[in-house]
């Protein structure tokens, strides 16, 4: 299934020319992306750059996919334990990473559309309308 994700996160590219940042490279993968989220609902950054800045209109496929895995990753981790404990730290956490995906991908012309909708579909039994699922999410909209 990462794979399939992986292959089509690959073509949703458009073989770009924008270089993201390299805070985005995520040495450590999702780790590095769960452990920036740790500081949400306060503003959650990768060696200063917002998590929705890794998300760019005319990135290179392979930065897609790379942090299109990191993404879904770190929210599949955290939906996890969402549902386990709905109103913890991983609430806002989660909500912080959704809300700043979908700022990202509302500026790439739906480059980012797939990432997005894999992310939301990690939300499956989580309590969205959690008061921690919402800080989270508002956080991540306004400064994600």
């Amino acid at each position: 299934m990462a794979l399939g994700f992986v292959l089509l996160m690959a073509g949703c590219g458009r073989g770009g020319t924008a270089d993201l940042p390299s805070a985005c490279n995520f040495a450590g993968g999702a780790t590095t992306v769960k452990t920036a989220l740790t500081r949400a609902p306060g503003e959650v950054t990768v060696d200063g750059t917002p998590l929705s800045k890794c998300l760019a209109r005319d990135a290179d496929a392979a930065d897609v996919q790379s942090v299109g895995a990191a993404y879904v990753d770190t929210a599949s981790a955290l939906a996890a334990k969402v549902r386990a404990n709905p109103h913890g730290a991983a609430a806002v956490q989660l909500g912080y990473l959704v809300g700043a995906v979908r700022r990202g991908a509302s500026k790439t012309a739906g480059i980012h559309y797939e990432l997005e909708r894999r992310v939301e579909q990690e939300l499956n039994g989580v309590d969205v309308r959690s008061p921690e699922f919402a800080r989270g999410e508002r956080a991540g909209e306004a400064s994600g």
